[in-house]
């Protein structure tokens, strides 16, 4: 069977045939020609129009055979179209304006990009980087053209660093049970930039803001003000994960405090080497770890009793009902302040003004939180190492959509990979 024969059964083009196949060295070059009596077709309008003169012979990157590179062979024509009043480029079915790859080609690109690093990619198939990002544009926005948002009804915002210094991406996933996928990715962590997603997906998909039912955040300012505006009908949920975060940061200040005071005073440094003996949790503590936590237990020390409290609080999340967590919460808010540790006294302010968004966790049936979200972010900060970081945040949100999006795949008369 010739190779012109498969690629005709395989393709299908209506207007177009492939007519013969040379092999030269290092490539095959396949000829192709309009078949007779089709007219051009515009490719700005969509309308068949008389022809008015033929451009030299151009090639067309198609998906490589056998370790040679397929080359689509076509002399394109020029139309006057009657429509648009203007002399103009045709349109042919397996590639758009200038582009030197063929639809396929960048699809069969976007593919491997999935798999491997885009560099990697370009090694393999003898292209340059701009080609595969090419693919993996193109594909990305044919799935953010046609992907679903029916039932989207929980999402989880948090940040991510993408370069270094204070440079952040605003990442925004849904959190639904069976379909978790990167929903949107904005530029910086402000409300405005919040804003800008809810204004684009509202957009994409009317009512999108108001069929919300649950949004997943850390304390972040702005997130909370964006959701109470764009998103007034979900519950802002803030979990145990990022109140765990800021008493752990308390509690080592509470020990680092005490190790300069045991010094000052000359006393026996007790807490020396003990950080983590305090932020790790039990059950990942090393065998000397454990037993030097122990020991530090039996002591009256400052740390000792922060650390106490700390735990204590872990019987928050045990509780069912947001009103008996709630008490919960102000009985432990008490303690906490009658123990005079100072510098668990920010962590107090920090659990009361967040009361109400903290009690959300129980009011949606501990269904949700941000813990979800984090597990996408290690993903996505492997995709930004991997690919030793992004020159600009156009490319970088490309490479997240099309790593975790879910989004839907062009559809061909024959899939080649």
């Amino acid at each position: 069977m010739r190779i012109t024969t498969i690629l005709n059964q395989t393709l299908k083009f209506k207007s177009f045939t492939c007519k013969k196949a040379i092999l030269t060295n290092n490539s095959i070059h396949v000829e192709i020609a309009a078949k007779k009596n089709c007219k051009a077709i515009c490719s700005i309008c969509g309308t068949p129009s008389p022809g008015y003169d033929t451009l030299k012979k151009r090639l067309f990157e198609f998906i490589p055979m056998w370790g040679f590179k397929v080359f689509f062979e076509y002399a394109m024509r020029r139309v006057s179209c009657p429509k648009c009043q203007q002399i103009v480029v045709e349109k042919v079915p397996w590639s758009d304006g200038k582009n030197q790859s063929t639809h396929y080609h960048l699809a069969f690109l976007a593919h491997w990009a999935k798999h491997l690093s885009w560099k990697t990619v370009a090694t393999i198939f003898g292209v340059d980087w701009h080609r595969v990002f090419a693919g993996v544009e193109r594909a990305v926005t044919y799935g953010l053209a046609n992907r679903s948002l029916v039932d989207v009804n929980a999402i989880g915002i948090d940040e991510i660093a993408w370069k270094k210094g204070h440079n952040y991406i605003t990442v925004i996933y849904q959190l639904d049970q069976g379909s978790r996928r990167l929903l949107g990715v904005v530029e910086k962590r402000t409300k405005k930039s919040l804003d800008s997603f809810f204004r684009e997906m509202n957009k994409a998909k009317k009512g999108f803001s108001k069929n919300l039912k649950v949004v997943c955040t850390d304390m972040w300012k702005p997130f909370i003000n964006s959701i109470k505006e764009k998103a007034k009908n979900a519950i802002n949920v803030i979990d145990h994960f990022h109140v765990k975060q800021k008493m752990n940061k308390a509690l080592d200040k509470v020990r680092a405090s005490e190790v300069k005071r045991l010094k000052k005073e000359k006393k026996d440094p007790v807490l020396a080497k003990s950080r983590w003996c305090f932020l790790k949790r039990r059950g990942n503590l090393t065998r000397k770890q454990g037993v030097k936590l122990r020991e530090l237990l039996k002591m009256n020390l400052t740390t000792v009793k922060a650390y106490l409290l700390i735990e204590q609080f872990e019987q928050f999340w045990e509780y069912k009902s947001p009103t008996w967590a709630g008490k919960f919460l102000e009985s432990w808010c008490d303690e906490v302040l009658k123990s005079n540790i100072l510098d668990l006294e920010p962590v107090v302010n920090m659990l009361k003004s967040h009361k109400d968004l903290l009690l959300n966790y129980f009011r949606a049936n501990k269904k949700y939180n941000s813990g979800i979200v984090e597990g996408l972010n290690r993903n996505i900060n492997l995709s930004i190492r991997k690919a030793y970081g992004f020159r600009t945040f156009n490319v970088a949100k490309t490479c997240l959509f099309h790593q975790y999006g879910q989004l839907p795949e062009e559809i061909f008369t024959h899939r080649f990979w």
